[in-house]
């Protein structure tokens, strides 16, 4: 596979796109909602100006008057015009008390009914009316002379003319929108950066190999050093029986270490499809529970599959489950012990362990398996990546792995491999 080839499929290149369609799609959204903002803001404004302009009209008194004047056009038509014309509304239509038009954009119009609603008491009332001019936001309200009403007047502002009046908003838009896009596309370069920084050109998948390698390495690390650990105890202690001459005890200690690990090594070794290398890190377990205090019972049976897991991948699934056991169960209260069984499955292989740990509380068991979520307090114990890795590994060859609680137990089921 060539660089290219390999950078183009690169971790570091596939946060970069994901960060860039994220973007992408925020900045869409953020248009979207703008526009819709500038449009509600411009029909709002056409609301008011034609409110406060028809409130105006019908407060003045020559507009009263002269609308009780036989020849009410001639005074009250130029009167419309002016208005129209200085506070950029589309008409001003001035009418009787039965809606019949006095005034109106068209002069052909003047003399028909009024085509909108017509309130049923004397009020005011805005509202969006196809008329002659083609829908509008439109302002009725009445003419009253005293405590009696003369006639009404209305005034619009055309659909099309409130969307034009967005269009010089646009620039504002387009610029905030081009600002937050700029910025999410130096942070996805930023971020390829920082994740090629650290993980070069390496694919997703290589990556959890790694963190897998070195989850096995840390776990099988741990569990030898533990079984070291305990040897040396004992063979000294055997050393120092025989200088002082107690024999016998120091045969008896030394039995009883051979005692302890035989059964174990008898299980793994009676498994026909066993892997060494999780039976290496069983018995390295073993002795790591026996060093913290706690009972380790092994249930492997012989028929048991191997399965499809790598020795790396399966150390890690293995190792992270039994090292979270022996955490939970040496913090938790007496008597502390560990079951860990590996058993043959209609789906291939089923590895429970179990414990005896207070258990993970009900509202946080959705969240195990996150990465980055830990029971654990903050720390090198508290990294947040076993169980995630587990869930990854496991998911990635199709098999399963849940949780229960009372006592807390985890059952992995994995596929076979094929003989």
């Amino acid at each position: 596979m060539s660089e290219g080839s390999r950078a183009s499929g690169s971790a570091a290149s596939r946060v970069f796109l994901i960060v860039a369609a994220a973007v992408v799609l925020l900045v869409g959204a953020l248009g979207v909602v703008l526009v819709l903002d500038a449009q509600r803001s411009a029909r709002a404004e056409a609301e008011a100006v034609t409110a406060a302009t028809a409130l105006t009209l019908a407060a003045a008194p020559d507009v009263a008057a002269a609308l009780a004047e036989d020849e009410s056009t001639a005074a009250l038509q130029p009167v419309a015009e002016r208005v129209m014309a200085t506070a950029g509304v589309d008409f001003v239509t001035i009418m009787t008390l039965d809606g019949i038009r006095v005034t109106h954009r068209d002069p052909g119009e003047i003399g028909r009914p009024y085509i909108g609603t017509i309130p049923g008491a004397a009020q005011t009332l805005t509202e969006e009316y196809s008329g002659t001019l083609g829908p509008s936001v439109r302002t009725i309200t009445p003419i009253l002379t005293g405590t009696d009403q003369v006639g009404w007047v209305s005034v619009g502002v055309t659909v099309g003319s409130i969307a034009s009046d967005i269009v010089p908003r646009l620039p504002s838009v387009l610029a905030i929108v081009a600002a937050v896009l700029a910025a999410g596309i130096v942070g996805a370069i930023l971020a390829r950066r920082t994740t090629r920084r650290v993980a070069g050109d390496l694919p997703p998948g290589s990556i959890r190999d790694a963190v897998a390698s070195y989850e096995s390495i840390r776990t099988l690390g741990e569990a030898l050093r533990a079984q070291t650990h305990e040897h040396g105890n004992r063979m000294h202690t055997a050393v120092s029986l025989i200088e002082l001459g107690r024999t016998q005890e120091a045969v008896e200690i030394l039995t009883e270490t051979s005692r302890e690990s035989q059964s174990l090594v008898d299980q793994v070794a009676a498994r026909r499809d066993g892997d060494p290398t999780v039976g290496a890190l069983l018995l390295g377990k073993a002795a790591q529970a026996r060093e913290r205090g706690v009972d380790w019972r092994a249930d492997i049976a012989p028929d048991a599959p191997r399965s499809v897991l790598s020795p790396v991948d399966a150390v890690s699934v293995v190792g992270n489950l039994l090292d979270n056991a022996l955490d939970a169960a040496a913090a938790g209260p007496t008597p502390r012990w560990v079951d860990v069984s590996f058993a043959p499955d209609a789906a291939g292989l089923r590895i429970t362990v179990t414990d005896s740990g207070e258990g993970v509380p009900e509202a946080l068991r959705t969240r195990i398996f996150e990465r980055g979520f830990s029971t654990k307090p903050a720390g090198a114990e508290g990294r947040g990546v076993g169980l995630a890795l587990v869930r990854s590994i496991v998911d990635g060859v199709g098999g399963s792995v849940t949780m229960t609680g009372d006592p807390t137990t985890f059952v992995t089921v994995l596929p076979a491999r094929r003989s």
